[in-house]
Formats: C-alpha cells, structure tokens, sequence
C-alpha cells in the first residue's frame, strides 16, 4: 500500500530541492530506500545539514549547496537528471505579510528556474510543491481544485503563480510538470523552533519541556492535517502519473478534519501531562476551516494515503519523544 508498490529503475536519478528541510530530507530518504539515487539540493537558510548527515555516507547520495534563486545552480543540479521534486521554497503565511520581496524572489523566481533547468535537461517529470493557501477566502468545504477564491497572503500568491507557471511550461515547453497541494504536512523531522514553527511539532517540544503552548484563535479552527508519508506517496506517484495529470495540480492530503484544541489534548493526553494552553491572539492571513476532497489525485495519480491523522500523530509523538 502507500508508496511500498512504487519502483523505479535503480540507476533512476532524482533531484529533491529543499532536501535538507523536513519533507525534502523525508524524500530523500525513501529514494534511497528504492536503491535509486537522489541529488539534494539546499542552501540551508531554512533546512538543516543534520537532517541529511545520515545519508552522507551512501554512494547513491549527492548534496548541492546552492541557491535556486540562482539559475546557473538549477542547471548544474539538473544534470542528468530523470525526475525533479521541487520542495525548495520559504514557508509560513505569517512570514510572508513581513517579507513580500523576497518571498517573489525565492517562491517564484526560484521556483522558475528550477522549471528552466529542468526544461533544459530534459527532465521527465517536474513535481512541485504547492499549497492548500491557494484556496484563500473560498469558504466550502471540502476544498475542490478549481473552486479557490480570493488569496489571503503573498506566500499564497507565490503557489499560485507556480501553479500557472506550470501550466505554461507543460504546454509551451514541453516539461511536464504537476502540483501538489499540501495539506499541513507533519511528522518525523519537522522543525519544532521558531515564531512559524508548524503547531505539532511545537506543541510536543514545550509539553515536554513543561511549558503551555500558545493557540492562535479559540482553538476551533481544523486543518486537514497530513502524515509526511502520505506526502511521500503522493511526489512518488507524481513522477509516474498519466499525461493526462500534466499541467494540473492536486489535493494531498487524508480528507480529514482536526479540531486544533482536540488535537491540543490528544498530544497531552498521549505525552500524560496535563497543562493548559494560553490562547493569544489569530494569526493574520490564517484559514479558518480546511478540508480537502482528494478524489482527483486518486483517479489521476492513484494516490491512496495510508496513514490517518491518529496514526501519523502516534508515529510523531514516538519520533519526537526520542529526538528532543
């Protein structure tokens, strides 16, 4: 199940951007696993050399560091090259309202020269990261591609210009390329630091430092949170979908829906402690509810996520326990 049926030549190149980050690293690693090889690229402004140290050993294993915002980087790490992931790109809504320049620069113009220098390789498949904040103000749920509505932040706008960027570069350029919208993404490997940290991850670590985590909000908004082996699944899967899927992009996600305060006691709960959380104000530019109909990346990329919310949680709080 999952990605487990998935294989690939064993002399099959791919090129992981954003590799030493936590979906990038997760990437590269179950590439490996295949016994294919993989080249990473990172420039580690926000991806961390020890999540990849464990495969500095591995003679199927390359690191770039390197800047996509620079193109003649792209080229070099395009070569020879069968399939691209394109993970590389800055994270976090509220980042993005402080930060517009440089989030154009590095989301889009960077993410364009991968699409370049992929072309120029003759990449055979382009995958990318997009995201569920292109869906912006469009209240109904389940969240369909092709029903999104207004954008509520620059690091939204920065996916959907990918997004049809893509769509010129698989009809004009003859690099076919396919999105993929992430669902909040959690798991092993996920940085729990920082005022943008992702909520699971920072909840564990300051439970189990003692310390009472801060909820943006009442604690009511969901998300359809996402186990990162499921988004492993789907970027593998990409690489091998039909041309039918070309140019397009799609929900990855399990479908389901968490309350972020259940959520909140479901870790306490699993940890066996008991603190409150202090509530503080909503984050500008947040989504309120999320919720995502998967039914076309299965059709069009077989895409069958194993791993429900409880399950990935499980795995999560274990990685962690050990790892902090």
């Amino acid at each position: 199940m999952g990605y487990q049926e998935v294989s690939f030549p064993s002399n099959t190149l791919f090129l992981v951007t954003g590799g030493a980050g936590f979906i990038g690293s997760n990437l590269c690693e179950a590439i490996l696993k295949k016994g294919c090889r993989v080249r990473c690229l990172d420039d580690l402004s926000t991806g961390f050399q020890a999540n990849v140290d464990l495969f500095q050993d591995n003679p199927r294993y390359e690191f770039i560091r390197g800047d996509i915002k620079d193109l003649a980087t792209c080229q070099k790490a395009c070569k020879g090259v069968d399939f691209v992931l394109n993970q590389a790109a800055w994270g976090s809504v509220p980042r993005s309202l402080e930060m517009p320049l440089f989030y154009c620069q590095n989301n889009i113009v960077g993410t364009l020269n991968m699409m370049e220098a992929a072309r120029q390789a003759g990449v055979k498949k382009f995958v990318y990261a997009s995201s569920s904040s292109v869906y912006g103000d469009e209240p109904t749920l389940p969240k369909t591609e092709g029903r999104e509505g207004n954008l509520l932040s620059p690091y939204a706008l920065t996916k959907h210009c990918n997004e049809e960027w893509a769509k010129q570069y698989t009809r004009y350029y003859n690099l076919p390329c396919i999105g993929l919208r992430y669902f909040n993404v959690f798991g092993r490997r996920q940085n729990p630091d920082g005022a943008y940290a992702a909520v699971i991850p920072k909840f564990i670590r300051l439970l189990l430092q003692g310390q009472a985590p801060t909820i943006h909000g009442d604690g009511q908004q969901s998300r359809d949170f996402t186990y990162i082996e499921n988004v492993i699944e789907a970027n593998l899967k990409a690489c091998l979908a039909p041309a039918e899927a070309d140019g397009q992009a799609f929900n990855i996600a399990y479908g389901g829906r968490e309350i972020l305060i259940d959520i909140y006691h479901a870790i306490t709960k699993a940890l066996g402690i008991d603190i409150p959380p202090v509530f503080g104000p909503p984050r500008k530019g947040d989504i309120r509810h999320s919720n995502a109909d998967i039914s076309k990346a299965s059709q069009l990329l077989g895409y069958s996520p194993d791993y429900d919310f409880a399950r990935g949680l499980q795995e999560a709080i274990e990685w962690y326990r050990n790892h902090l």
